[in-house]
């Protein structure tokens, strides 16, 4: 009897560890990293837990094998994703989907939502969606959103709706939203902000595709122990100002703005009547700043090359060459020999980052699924490949993120499912020659889109 009892305790132990493990209670926030992945088809976000030091990844919650089925989950579909400095909280944007309007009383809306990163892994909604102010009475189009640095706001880059006609235009703009105690978010006072700078090209409205904050802290001490940031120097202080360049790939320019620190609130850098505007190669897809506040890359979706440019904005840590004569703070000025081509078959050039030190940039091919691996000169800003040269992924690639430790890099993949779609493809990076090395692919929920990392 005894011993039978002895069993029974034991099959009790078995599954009650076995739920524990399926809660994703094994997420260990010392030892692992998390992955945060929103699921266009399901409606949802998914998190993964992978080792540090292997990278072996692991389903946290809602997996995909049990939720593939779903649709609609936060009444909408998610897409660009963040993660604040502190790992702490999530946002993600949720489009408008009418395949979600099954309940009146709770209509798919357009908006952010906040989530709280427990200590398991798993994510909670904090709050009500926030709505996105209109922009000249109609409603914004999001479209990719960033977080500064200080991890203070929250800038997205809104679409142009109907560019070529065919409809009511509304140009593009730039959201802005304060980020409060609790996860809370709200948008700034001003907000949306439209530029009014217009390119020599001819075009009805503007159609900003991407936008990227400048620094107000500088990167950490490296991995073990080594600096691998020329600004993490000592003596070297991080800058006050803060600018923002956003991308317009209509009008083939990148605009600046400067950000008030304390509100959010985005004006005009310099006496002029407008904000400055920089022109860039034909359809600008992305952009990405340097973590040490030295240079700006923009990638150029039909050359196939990446624009860069020095910040000529009186810091420590601003180039001495191109930025001799540069007369306005903040004003960007080519690197000598930009835009520079990217190497191999890569197709498509979109969304970039730069590793959280400042010395390489990566660009995804969204049409030949790839990704480009460049080193800055930490000098001039010029590009050069890295070996291997050209690293692949899986099809449809659509967004990038590096983790703040420069150790893992994940793409979503967004296309086919079977043929290399509904994964994240996962690579180790070494940071001292800025190489990926590719992991097996993590299967992930229908549709992937947005990716951020803890």
């Amino acid at each position: 009897m005894a011993k039978r009892f002895g069993w029974l305790l034991g099959a009790v132990a078995l599954v009650l560890i076995g739920l524990l493990v399926a809660c994703g209670s094994y997420y260990n926030a010392s030892s692992d990293g998390l992955l945060i992945v929103g699921s266009q088809g399901s409606g949802l976000l998914e998190t993964f837990a992978f080792t540090l030091n292997s990278g072996s990844i692991y389903a946290v919650s809602n997996n995909p094998n049990d939720t593939s089925n779903d649709v609609c989950v936060l009444n909408g579909v998610p897409s660009s994703i963040v993660v604040d400095p502190a790992g702490a909280y999530a946002y993600t944007i949720i489009n408008a989907n009418s395949l979600c309007d099954t309940d009146p009383t709770k209509p798919s809306t357009t908006g952010i939502l906040a989530f709280k990163i427990n200590s398991d892994g798993t994510t909670t909604q904090v709050g009500s969606q926030v709505p996105f102010l209109p922009s000249a009475g109609m409603a914004v189009f999001p479209g990719t959103m960033v977080m500064d640095p200080s991890g203070k706001f929250l800038f997205v880059a809104d679409r142009a709706t109907n560019p070529y006609g065919g409809g009511p235009q509304v140009s593009g703009a730039i959201s802005v939203f304060l980020i409060g105690s609790g996860g809370s978010i709200t948008e700034v006072s001003g907000s949306p902000y439209v530029p009014t700078v217009q390119s020599t090209i001819p075009q009805a409205i503007i159609d900003i595709v991407g936008v990227a904050p400048t620094p107000t802290v500088f990167p950490a001490i490296g991995l073990n122990g080594v600096q691998q940031a020329v600004c993490s120097d000592v003596g070297n202080n991080p800058p006050t100002l803060e600018y923002l360049y956003a991308v317009d790939g209509l009008g083939n320019q990148v605009f600046e703005f400067a950000v008030n620190t304390t509100t959010g609130v985005l004006t005009n850098p310099s006496t002029a009547s407008y904000e400055p505007a920089f022109p860039t190669d034909p359809t600008p897809a992305g952009v990405a700043v340097d973590p040490c506040n030295r240079f700006v890359y923009v990638s150029d979706s039909i050359t196939n090359k990446v624009s860069a440019y020095a910040m000529c904005n009186g810091t420590v840590t601003s180039p001495p060459q191109p930025c001799m004569n540069a007369a306005t703070p903040g004003a960007l000025i080519p690197v000598p020999l930009s835009p520079f081509s990217l190497p191999g078959s890569t197709n498509g050039a979109g969304p970039l980052v730069v590793d959280p030190y400042g010395n390489y940039v990566y660009v995804l091919g969204t049409l030949s699924s790839t990704i480009n691996p460049l080193k800055i000169a930490p000098i001039s800003g010029a590009l050069a490949p890295v070996n291997p040269a050209t690293v692949a992924t899986g099809f449809g690639p659509v967004s990038i993120v590096i983790r703040s430790d420069d150790s893992w890099l994940f793409v979503a993949n967004h296309g086919t499912p079977g043929v290399g779609g509904n994964t994240v493809s996962q690579y180790a990076v070494t940071p001292e020659s800025g190489a990926l090395s590719s992991q097996p692919p993590i299967q992930t929920d229908n549709y992937p889109w947005g990716v951020a990392v803890k």
